[in-house]
């Protein structure tokens, strides 16, 4: 049987007109939403967003042109002003320049297109699949077979046959969806490439590999950071029977984007694509300790609940981040990193050279 392709679907009907928060999305309660939240800014607070964009752009210039002089001379307040959140109407372009995609797209021209247009991949029919499983509730991706949909569906292509070790898998389509709605299809795939083949930290694509490798290193290295940061939540853990397998692969596998608010997977994304993935260990830390109180005195079901439906308080990017960066774990990681790999019969790399940055 002759396999389908996306460009032989003819588009569905455009959903039904909803009201849309200011991300795009469909709402579900008003008074929740950060729509709902920003609803009632007053004139001062946009003039102080105005005056932070026109910084913003002073910093990085046109196009970008000043941004990399801008972080050799002042390395200390980019990553200051990166952790207060990039400027929506800027996180594309810079989201670019921090991860070393930008760089990667002037060095490869028409590689994009020659993968989409001319390349055959054995995933295709996967990920037609699981298309509308990505951000479902999103206006861009709502329409069957509509321009979201298929951009979704050539990055994805794409990266399936410039990476045939990986392929596909369906947490994929969260990271290219995010991409997505910050940039064009190709910047979104050679920025899906920064990540993975690690343009600027260390490779990701042990996250997707057969048996997930990355995943399995990542959950090791977070087990230990629990007991050793909240020791009587770690205690309750094992007592329970939890390990991070039941309720934290998601975090690393989609970096925060599926199913968290998306005003905070943003911001998660803004630290991650400039200082690496141990501000997914961060956050995941700071979302147990906000919660510590709470989980420690809970039984393993509604134990396993609570950890995957975290209460709308502790998911305040305001609230959560600056706890998140309260925690320095980086060495341990290192550490933890080199155990990890000696428990496994790996050949264990020197610490200057694991490819976690330094905070």
């Amino acid at each position: 049987m002759e396999k389908k392709r996306m460009d032989d679907y003819e588009p569905g009907p455009l959903p039904s007109p909803k009201q849309l928060d200011r991300f795009g999305f469909v709402k579900q309660d008003l008074g929740n939403s950060p729509e709902g939240l920003t609803k009632g800014r007053s004139a001062y607070e946009f003039e102080r967003e105005e005056r932070r964009v026109r910084k913003w752009r002073k910093m990085i210039g046109v196009g970008g042109s000043d941004w990399k002089h801008y972080v050799r001379r002042k390395p200390h307040v980019v990553k200051r002003r990166i952790r207060k959140g990039i400027p929506d109407c800027l996180r594309g372009l810079v989201w670019q320049l921090i991860s070393g995609s930008r760089d990667l797209l002037l060095m490869n021209p028409g590689v994009y297109e020659q993968l989409v247009i001319y390349e055959t991949s054995a995933s295709e029919l996967d990920i037609i699949r699981d298309i509308s499983r990505t951000f479902p509730s999103h206006v861009f991706f709502q329409q069957r077979h509509g321009p979201g949909q298929r951009s979704l569906y050539n990055v994805l292509k794409a990266y399936s046959v410039f990476d045939r070790e990986v392929g596909y898998v369906q947490g994929m389509g969260f990271l290219a969806g995010l991409l997505l709605l910050y940039m064009s299809e190709e910047d979104a795939f050679w920025l899906l490439v920064a990540l993975l083949k690690g343009a600027v930290h260390a490779p990701m694509q042990g996250l997707y590999q057969v048996g997930l490798p990355l995943v399995q290193q990542y959950l090791f290295q977070f087990d230990h950071l629990v007991k050793e940061h909240m020791p009587k939540l770690g205690e309750h853990f094992i007592q329970e029977m939890v390990n991070p397998s039941m309720y934290a692969s998601q975090w690393f596998i989609t970096i925060f984007s599926y199913s968290f608010p998306f005003n905070l997977a943003l911001r998660i994304w803004d630290v991650f694509l400039y200082e690496g993935v141990k501000i997914v260990f961060k956050v995941g830390l700071a979302l147990l300790k906000y919660c510590h109180d709470d989980l420690v005195k809970l039984p393993f079901e509604k134990l396993i609940h609570a950890l995957r439906n975290f209460p709308e308080d502790a998911m305040d990017p305001d609230t959560l981040l600056p706890m998140a960066y309260s925690f320095k774990i980086s060495k341990r990681l290192e550490e933890l990193q080199q155990e990890y790999d000696k428990k496994n019969g790996k050949v264990v790399q020197p610490l200057e050279s694991s490819g976690i940055q330094k905070q």
